[in-house]
């Protein structure tokens, strides 16, 4: 069985041995399969040439340049939450929350979220992402109160209903072949759609398209139906969120990507015309939300769904837009963790999430303030951190391209988004301590977290040569070349 699986089944036998009626190694089990798919993912990037195609399993997987890039991001993240939970102190100390059975719900959700990765196959990748999907409900409930039950429903609720659209658009994508080839089937293989291009011009065709992207759209928190993802990582613990920000996002990025790298060639406008309508109104929407949010995670819950928006606005414009969309998801996956796991230290430390009753991080709770701090400069976009760059290589498309107006709309979006997150967020950071007393911050609380700041500053200020060739053959794959 080829090595590329294990990214897939190391998680997966980790989550069979979490059945076993062993107490307290669960967290230890959690960080050595982290360790384990991150070192198995690094191992396979570096020795995999940028060019090549690895076919697995009757070829239902694949081990490209894009597989390459993401498995790695997603283990990486998942090595710095599994570390980060096994040595909080408090956190670590129950046994009720973070135990075996978190353990083997987290594993089985980052199991499922390496296959749907390596998938070369439509409908194999859309029931990964359901099996992920399915895997966070009782982590996202996982505290059985009132609150986290709701947000765990509606996040269920919301992602069937995306993912139902997506299934019916592609039942609309095989019949269009069928009405115009009767003897030949739509295979949903990634390199065996060229089919589907003699059937564009169809009404079912272009509408299964168009269910697939706002099916997608859906799971991805993109409007109109975005309304479930800042209740959940509002309510969700820290580490769940993180997963569902950084981790899932991806994966449901990823089975996005792999639709337009399959129908870019045959439906360019359609797929410009719904992606760039969802992304300019999910910007909107979160900008509005953020200058009315007085909740530091909603406000971090909002920017996700900005920078959704932003991902689908240049997928949608395409040419070398394209480079900097993955150099922007790569880094916000960083920016995401980063924020995530500090929001919830400061909600631990001060007992509420309202930005106004909140102040003196840097005195008070110093690690926590400063990775507020980059973290929110990470989010907004400034230099150097990856995302600055990312967010320029896609403006620099916008112009390259002639959309002129819509380079100006998001330039007012944009401006808005950061007088609004700096005038909420960045008066916690400075001033006196609002408790007095300086809280005891653990090196390994930080490690994690520094792992991921770095990781930001290396994509802005030295990009590693062999990343850069592998999100150029990425870009490449949908014609656009950095």
């Amino acid at each position: 069985m080829s090595a590329i699986l294990l990214t897939a089944l190391i998680p997966l036998g980790g989550a069979l041995l979490t059945l076993l009626p062993v107490r307290h190694v669960a967290l230890k089990l959690l960080v050595l399969v982290a360790v384990a798919n991150f070192g198995v993912s690094i191992a396979l990037a570096v020795t995999t040439p940028v060019t090549a195609v690895l076919y697995f399993a009757e070829r239902y997987f694949v081990f490209d340049a894009t597989a390459q890039v993401f498995v790695t991001l997603i283990n990486a993240v998942f090595l710095g939450i599994a570390t980060f939970v096994a040595t909080h102190p408090k956190l670590a100390s129950s046994e009720r929350w973070f135990g075996r059975r978190f353990a083997g719900y987290t594993l089985v959700f980052m199991g499922a979220s390496n296959l749907a990765m390596l998938s070369n196959h439509l409908i194999l990748d859309w029931a990964l992402v359901e099996v992920t999907t399915l895997a966070a409900v009782p982590l996202i409930g996982y505290d059985r109160t009132r609150e986290a039950w709701g947000a765990a429903w509606r996040f269920i609720l919301f992602s069937t209903v995306g993912l139902s659209l997506t299934f019916l658009g592609f039942v609309c994508l095989e019949r269009s072949v069928e009405v115009a080839n009767p003897h030949e089937g739509l295979s949903f293989f990634l390199d065996d759609l060229d089919v589907a291009t003699r059937t564009s011009q169809s009404f079912a065709h272009q509408l299964g398209v168009l269910l697939v992207l706002f099916g997608y759209g859906t799971k991805l928190g993109l409007a109109p139906m975005y309304s479930w993802l800042p209740e959940t990582y509002d309510t969700a613990r820290p580490p769940v969120t993180a997963l569902l920000a950084a981790v899932q996002f991806n994966v449901t990025f990823l089975a996005l990507f792999r639709v337009v790298q399959a129908f870019a060639g045959s439906d360019p406008e359609l797929i410009r015309t719904v992606l760039t309508a969802m992304g300019v109104a999910s910007m909107v929407v979160s900008t509005i939300n953020i200058v009315a949010t007085r909740n530091y995670k909603r406000i971090i819950a909002f920017a996700s769904i900005n920078h959704a928006g932003a991902i689908a606005i240049g997928l949608g414009v395409g040419g070398s837009a394209i480079y900097g969309v993955l150099l922007y998801a790569v880094s916000n996956a960083l920016v995401k963790a980063v924020l995530f796991l500090t929001a919830g230290e400061i909600e631990e430390h001060f007992g509420t999430k309202r930005t106004d009753q909140i102040h003196g991080l840097l005195t008070e709770m110093p690690f926590s303030g400063i990775f507020l701090m980059f973290g929110t400069f990470a989010l907004l976009g400034f230099a150097p951190f990856g995302s600055f760059l990312g967010e320029l290589i896609m403006m620099g498309g916008m112009i390259e391209g002639g959309h002129m107006i819509l380079f100006s709309g998001l330039c007012l979006i944009l401006l808005v988004l950061f007088v609004a997150t700096g005038r909420t967020m960045f008066p916690m950071i400075w001033g006196g301590a609002a408790r007095g007393g300086r809280s005891r911050e653990h090196l390994m609380d930080v490690a994690p977290k520094i792992f991921f700041l770095v990781a930001l500053l290396a994509l802005g200020v030295y990009m590693p040569r062999p990343l850069g060739e592998l999100l150029d053959a990425v870009a490449s794959s949908v014609g656009g070349p950095r």
